[in-house]
């Protein structure tokens, strides 16, 4: 019989497969060209654009186990995560679809035959529902299926109703039941009684029927489709005869094993199922390239991580342990999600280090909250403090509040939203690679590139623009826009910047500054030396030097990309990418700096396959089949149904519009420049090729023999010369070191002539030269002992800044502290000082009253003594 969480979606998948459906993959955790998602959420988010009629696939039905996560922005499940029995940050969802194929009885039917045949679930345990006026689903079930009419429920609210936004595509649902029985409390779907835990949803049908106008008007689509999802979790449920998700076999294991590993006897502990729910969200979060970070996606998982590790510390763990546990996710779930054991090591990586940085705050906070829970007048902990712990101890808001409801509390959401907003306000921006040009500009032209094979042509101008409006001519010494029918000019895209040159005029020429994309149409920026109009022909000619060394580094970034992923892992993803003339720079997700070893063995790897000398390789593919090759997309890039896949030997495969060299030879050479951090969880790479990166290397090569010739030896030998001369330095160091402690010991020898009685206490008060303010304790350490009962007052000025010391012996600080003394001192040369009762200091920013500040100190004793 079917009954493991791997048995369900197995036979689920091949179930549908039977019928007809494509298996699908599941798409990534982050979406892909849908800047309206965080995180996938549904089943149906990779299919959006073909529902959409955007995208066309090469079939019209498809099933599919996506995972996906629901932990941020609209949908958040994060708060009830460990305190009910269905709530997830990361789940899987069991779908079927159809793209204009079968509509509605073929999709019931689908449902019904495999809930109540190939798992076996007793029809009367199940009960539908549907939308109160789609009568034709109801005969479907009732007719068709043999439900009985009592267990076929019209639901008129918008709970039985889809639809992807305020417009487009949407259509009546049909929910499947499952009846937990008489012992649960709990009523049907539309009843009083329905928020109980009785009537479980199982399976979601939607009926894609309509398209929804402004007007709210909906018009029959010409090809209805299904989409459907079925939570994984929820049905594994049922065939294991649980009543709560955490009690599957899935969620059990990861139970079990972080109770072991966090030294937890009880495995009801709440704390246990967020720790094993948060381990699924974050490793399959790290293993789809999400970083933690303080903002986007990375935050979230950041808050993810840390709520998990706060209550493994409430149940007791005295060390970290969060990362220990993805091993049994893996032995769990690797079968069928074999990214997860391919990126082992570097997730676990990746969760360490995050959960070592929180854990050297988690205690320091845990504190502070404490403390205000223990002021606490009222129920609600104030906005500034849950900042102050957020911003200090990197608690998220919601970890505060996950506390507070432990404890009957709550946070003020409002006052911790202000404090955050007057945060952002200083925050500066996060960095980006330029914005499109004159955005004010449409065109609905359309320009053919011919700029892959040829550096010249022959176009006619099709429009003009001036000062941003469109024109049909420009006059001598005019700057604007020229849209052509077709160009050898690349428009800046994918991180390569745009081509520069010329359009030669009849009588003189317009020089293009800057290529960008208006639309289909290229758009050429500069400035006319000669009238231009359009229907005008011109010879359209690039600076082909600029464009030579523009295509050295951008098949560089192709080849250095590739290089990463081979050193660093296969969760580097592209961020970002300059490719110009002179120099490369290309932005990646990695969780911390590249050492020097690696860039060294990066760098190698690219000039490695530039000897190899290997032909580049263009070929236009459909873009699944591109993507199933391997293919890798560049960042920021919205890809057509047809794509052009650039291959470098083996070495490289990506999807790319750019202009690239003939052979990786072409590029000579390639040197990294630098590497460096720009936000959490993304590093830039700089780096030169070709002529710049010979360049680059005689530069560095003529340093180091001026290095070398300064310091008398061999470049070779430089190494060597440099951990001498550090050794000796160190050693001269401490030599002085010593010298300086002789010097302020016989300096102190010198002062105990100068000590003087005042009311019967030997009093040394003195200003001191030539010694550093750090040697003052020590000083005053052993006045004390040679005096053996006395006040000592020293001070000092070095570079601008007044330093003072007092000491007290201790038979006379119940007299006299030297707090006291010193603040007498600090008051007069702008300072303010603090310590023990028998030694205390004090700076301060007035040097020119030093000598008035000792002497209020005398006249201040002659008082208190």
């Amino acid at each position: 019989m079917i009954k493991s969480t791997a048995e369900i979606r197995s036979a689920f998948l091949d179930y549908f497969a039977s019928q007809g459906h494509q298996k699908v993959a599941s798409s990534s955790l982050v979406p892909a060209d849908d800047p309206t998602l965080l995180f996938t959420n549904a089943g149906m988010n990779q299919f959006k654009d073909v529902f959409l009629g955007a995208d066309k696939r090469a079939y019209t039905r498809a099933v599919s186990s996506q995972r996906c996560v629901r932990a941020g922005g609209k949908h958040n499940d994060l708060e009830n995560v460990g305190y009910t029995a269905r709530h997830h940050t990361f789940f899987e969802m069991l779908g079927n679809f159809s793209f204009g194929d079968y509509f509605k009885q073929d999709a019931i039917r689908f449902a019904w035959t495999f809930l109540t045949e190939n798992l076996q679930l007793p029809k009367e345990k199940l009960l539908v529902t549907v939308y109160a006026e789609d009568d034709e689903a109801f005969d479907i079930w009732a007719n068709d299926i043999g439900v009985p009419k009592d267990k076929i429920i019209r639901i008129a609210t918008s709970d039985n109703f889809w639809s992807m936004g305020d417009t487009g595509p949407c259509g009546p649902c049909s929910e499947i039941f499952y009846d937990h029985g008489e012992h649960i409390w709990g009523g049907p779907p539309g009843s009083a009684e329905e928020d109980g835990d009785r009537f479980i949803e199982i399976w979601n049908l939607v009926f894609m029927q309509f398209n929804r106008h402004a007007d709210g008007s909906m018009e029959p689509l010409p090809k209805p489709s299904i989409d459907t999802g079925m939570g994984l979790e929820r049905i594994s449920a049922i065939m294991q005869k649980v009543h709560s998700n955490y009690e599957i076999d899935i969620f059990q294991a990861l139970i079990k094993r972080a109770a072991e590993i966090v030294g937890c006897t009880d495995l009801e502990e709440k704390s246990l199922r967020v720790i094993a729910d948060h381990i699924r969200s974050c490793g399959f979060l790290v293993c789809d390239g999400v970083m933690p970070s303080n903002e986007g996606r990375g935050y979230v998982l950041r808050r993810i991580i840390r709520r998990a590790v706060r209550h493994g510390y409430k149940l007791g763990a005295n060390d970290i342990f969060f990362y220990k546990l993805y091993a049994e996710l893996v032995t769990q779930m690797g079968e069928a999600y074999p990214e997860l054991k391919d990126q082992q090591a570097m997730v676990e990586k990746v969760l360490r280090i995050e959960e070592e940085q929180f854990s050297r705050t988690l205690e320091r906070g845990m504190n502070l909250l404490n403390q205000a829970i223990e002021g606490l007048n009222g129920d609600t902990i104030e906005g500034e403090t849950v900042f102050k712990l957020y911003d200090t101890y990197g608690f998220p808001a919601d970890l505060t509040a996950d506390v507070a409801r432990e404890k009957g509390l709550k946070i003020d959401e409002v006052g911790f939203e202000k404090a955050m907003q007057a945060q952002r306000e200083r925050a500066q921006q996060a960095s980006n690679f330029g914005a499109d040009y004159n955005e004010m500009l449409k065109s609905e032209k359309s320009t053919a590139f011919t700029g892959y094979d040829h550096e010249f042509g022959n176009a006619t101008v099709v429009e003009l623009f001036k000062a941003g409006q469109s024109v049909t001519s420009l006059d001598a010494g005019d700057e604007g826009v020229v849209v052509l029918d077709s160009t050898p000019f690349y428009a800046e895209s994918g991180g390569q910047v745009g081509d520069t040159g010329v359009l030669a005029l009849r009588d003189g020429e317009f020089t293009v500054l800057d290529t960008t994309k208006l639309g289909k149409a290229v758009a050429h920026k500069g400035k006319a030396s000669a009238a231009l109009r359009v229907g005008d022909a011109v010879d359209a000619k690039i600076d082909a030097g600029r464009r030579q060394a523009i295509k050295l580094n951008h098949s560089a970034t192709h080849l250095l990309h590739a290089a990463l992923k081979t050193v660093l892992g296969a969760h580097v993803n592209q961020k970002g990418s300059l490719v110009d003339a002179e120099r490369l720079r290309f932005d990646f997700s990695h969780f911390e700096a590249v050492s020097k070893e690696e860039l060294t063995r990066i760098e190698q790897l690219v000039n490695d396959e530039i000897r190899a000398n290997n032909a580049l390789q263009t070929q236009h593919m459909e873009l699944e089949a591109a993507k199933a090759s391997g293919a890798q997309a560049l960042f920021g890039e919205k890809y057509d149904d047809v794509v052009r896949v650039v291959s470098m030997g083996n070495f490289s495969v990506e999807l790319c519009g750019g202009t690239h060299v003939n052979r990786t030879g072409d590029i000579g050479l390639f040197r990294i420049v630098s590497e460096s951090g720009i936000a959490a969880g993304v590093r830039r790479i700089e780096g030169v090729s070709g002529a710049a990166a010979v360049k680059y290397t005689l530069e560095q090569n003529s340093q180091l023999q001026s290095l070398a010739a300064g310091l008398k030896t061999e470049p070779s030998q430089l190494a060597d010369r440099i951990a001498q001369m550090q050794e000796q330095h160190k050693a001269l160091e401490k030599e002085l070191a010593r010298i300086k402690q002789k010097m302020a010991s016989q300096a102190g020898n010198d002062l105990l002539n100068s000590a003087v009685s005042i009311n019967g206490v030997k009093v040394l008060i003195s200003k001191l030269e030539g010694v550093e303010a750090k040697s003052l304790r020590e000083m005053v350490d052993g006045l004390k002992n040679q005096l053996r009962s006395g006040i000592i007052v020293l001070g000092l000025v070095n570079d601008g800044k007044v330093s003072l010391i007092a000491g007290v012996t201790n038979d006379l600080t119940s007299t006299v502290k030297a707090g006291d003394v010193v603040n007498i001192a600090a008051q007069q040369v702008g300072g303010k000082g603090g310590g023990r009762p028998d030694m205390a200091q004090a700076g301060g920013s007035q040097p020119e009253n030093i000598d008035k500040a000792l002497a209020a100190v005398s006249t201040w004793l002659e008082d208190k003594l």
